[in-house]
């Protein structure tokens, strides 16, 4: 897929997320920042579950979930130069309809963006 979001891999543009925009959703909580240095770059996201959220079993469930739906929203409602993080809530991500997971990061994307 040509358009999918890149991955977010240092600590360096995680903790540059978590001093930008923020959105919570019942399903996760969404960080956002668009990068004055390549404003018309591609899209790009990370991922992160605390130890809240579960075992590692748990964390990784709720991350590949996260991942799915960054893959299917991200491409139509983000922003080209931006970096969007995920974080997953615990019980939330886990256990919420996929379809109400889609529709948190929708929603968390239009506030951020302010539409």
């Amino acid at each position: 897929m040509t358009n999918a979001p890149e991955i977010l891999k240092s600590r360096s543009e995680f903790l540059a997320c978590a001093r930008a925009r923020r959105q919570g959703t019942r399903g996760m909580m969404v960080q956002a920042r668009q990068r004055p240095d390549d404003p018309d770059g591609p899209i790009r996201v990370g991922f992160t579950c605390s130890k809240k959220v579960g075992n590692a079993v748990a964390r990784n469930r709720a991350k590949r979930r996260l991942r799915e739906v960054a893959r299917m929203v991200l491409p139509g409602h983000g922003r080209p130069g931006w970096d969007y993080v995920l974080i997953g809530r615990a019980g939330a991500t886990i256990d919420r309809p996929f379809e109400a997971l889609k529709g948190d990061l929708v929603h968390a994307l239009k506030r951020i963006h302010g539409a």
